[in-house]
């Protein structure tokens, strides 16, 4: 679904600043060789995500959902040095691939890859947060709030991927995942810990930051 028109868009893209040539090689190769490449960040959340990086400058950063690692390397672009990035995906297929991008970035040692159930990762890890990433199975969004809400520092950001689902959380559904993201978009905004905007970016970006 196109929330604006794709001539628009190219416009956006085209005043917007160019990402690291790294992130070209990745996001072609990506393309080229990755099932479901859509799940990309790509050039422009890409871009928003850095932003939001730089401007927060957190210490530590969680990302739940690694995917290829173009999100992990635009979010560590504003990481405090000395920070650290948990990144977590059950894809074993994917740890390879992510890690030759990682190790052939300047950032390489900040980011600590978890391979396995995201739930389970969360719960061993000791770390508190000042940005937190999630983009993962939608059916699960809810519990992975629950279990990182505590693990958000005072002021914390915390970012939620694909909240708009093209669209289906307009309208009555049985799909699992459509249910699942309404029921979650309720539940952050309800949160009184948190204050939240949702955006109208790619395939809708949640941005929530953790009063105190």
């Amino acid at each position: 679904m196109e929330f604006i028109s794709s001539s628009l868009q190219s416009y956006v893209e085209q005043h917007s600043s160019s990402a690291p040539q790294l992130l070209k090689q990745l996001e072609r190769e990506t393309h080229q060789k990755i099932l479901q490449p859509r799940m990309l960040s790509g050039f422009f959340q890409g871009r928003v995500l850095s932003m939001l990086s730089k401007l927060t400058q957190p210490n530590k950063i969680l990302e739940i959902g690694t995917y290829t690692g173009y999100s992990a390397l635009c979010l560590a672009e504003g990481l405090k040095e000395g920070g650290r990035i948990d990144t977590i995906d059950c894809d074993e297929e994917l740890v390879d691939f992510q890690r030759k991008y990682f190790d052939e970035s300047p950032f390489g040692k900040s980011i600590h890859q978890h391979l396995g159930d995201a739930k389970d990762i969360i719960l061993s890890l000791n770390h508190t947060y000042d940005l937190v990433f999630i983009d993962a199975d939608k059916s699960n969004y809810s519990l992975y709030f629950d279990l990182i809400v505590e693990k958000l520092n005072p002021g914390a950001l915390l970012i939620s991927d694909n909240v708009l689902w093209s669209g289906k959380v307009l309208a009555s559904s049985e799909d699992e995942d459509t249910e699942a993201l309404k029921l979650y978009n309720k539940k952050l905004n309800l949160d009184s810990r948190m204050e939240t905007i949702m955006l109208p970016i790619r395939d809708g970006l949640t941005l929530s930051r953790k009063k105190g």
